[in-house]
């Protein structure tokens, strides 16, 4: 008896542990399906199933978890609307968002996590299909900007920065908010997923002091030494075995005074120690994806390299994503 007890027990704190997940599964389907849009305004559920041709049965369930989560509201009359806009994701159409990172969490990160038993009992990893993904990471890259900008911007201004080169530069987002302000900026990007590039070729257009380039940054050649070297959302990608490798090629490519910062998650950092071990467990699923380094991992390789490391600092603590400014040693 002592020990169903016991067991009772420990499935209600299950349960209540998984509590937050019904939060986020929830916005998750409201934002891709466009609900939240949908039920802006007081609606009746079969009119938006009409509407958007959506199985009225499901949609009506999604309501009433939307209900009872506070996420929405009925009226007298039975219709249905928003109650706490400002906590949801905003429309697909204001892409990026919240929203986006609730879709990677939700599509990529949580499925991944999820085959950890199939991949541990037949050994193998999956394959990351950087085509495929690159646009949905992109759009996630780009709320970073938000935060770490001011950053960004500091550094222009301290070094006297002439010139720009952004490693893995997305949808050119940072490239477009430093056009903006500094039209002199001599401002390129490399990426090396071609449907990205494409895309931010054409958010860029309009700024004739950016560069887009679809290259892999082993194969690209400037033609004038660069200031200012941003790496951002990429370590990930290279191989530990080829980080030091890669940050001797940026050594190559800077002028003598060049700076370069780094934005990734930190291993064992003093902030988001859960979340940056997470994002270790989602890449380690990957046969092509590798473990973020620890700080003093970092400092190693960069030293070895030609810089000198300043302190990372947090963008977001709760994540333990930081950004670390290197500088090449005198």
């Amino acid at each position: 008896m002592i020990k169903e007890l016991q067991d009772m027990w420990k499935a209600r704190i299950w349960m209540k542990t998984n509590v937050p997940f019904l939060y986020s599964w929830h916005a998750y389907v409201g934002y891709d399906l466009n609900l939240f849009e949908a039920f802006k305004r007081p609606v009746k559920v079969e009119d938006v199933s009409d509407a958007y041709d959506l199985e009225p049965e499901l949609l009506e369930q999604w309501v009433e978890v939307g209900v009872a989560l506070k996420h929405l509201k009925k009226d007298e009359k039975g219709r249905v609307s928003v109650k706490k806009s400002w906590k949801l994701p905003r429309s697909k159409n204001n892409s990026p968002s919240s929203g986006d990172l609730l879709k990677e969490m939700m599509e990529l990160h949580i499925p991944s996590l999820l085959s950890y038993p199939e991949l541990m009992r037949e050994k193998k990893r999956n394959h990351f299909d950087s085509e495929l993904h690159s646009p949905t990471v992109a759009k996630t890259s780009t709320l970073l900007e938000l935060l770490a900008f001011h950053l960004i911007d500091r550094n222009v201004k301290k070094h006297e920065v002439q010139s720009i080169l952004d490693i893995g530069c997305g949808e050119a987002g940072y490239l477009i908010r430093l056009a903006k302000k500094y039209p002199d900026l001599n401002l390129k990007g490399v990426e090396i997923s071609e449907e990205v590039a494409d895309s931010a070729k054409k958010a860029s257009a309009p700024y004739e002091n950016i560069e887009i380039i679809h290259s892999d940054i082993e194969e690209y050649k400037p033609e004038e030494p660069i200031d200012y070297v941003m790496v951002n959302n990429l370590l990930h990608y290279i191989d530990p075995n080829d980080r030091q490798g890669f940050f001797e090629r940026l050594h190559e490519i800077m002028n003598e005074k060049g700076i370069a910062t780094i934005i990734s998650p930190l291993q064992k950092a003093k902030h988001g120690q859960q979340f940056s071990s997470a994002f270790n467990s989602f890449f380690l699923t990957f046969d092509n994806l590798y473990p973020i380094p620890s700080e003093d991992e970092l400092r190693t390789i960069t030293e070895k390299a030609g810089f000198k490391m300043d302190k990372p600092s947090a963008i977001i603590r709760e994540g333990g994503w930081f950004i670390v400014k290197i500088q090449k040693s005198s």
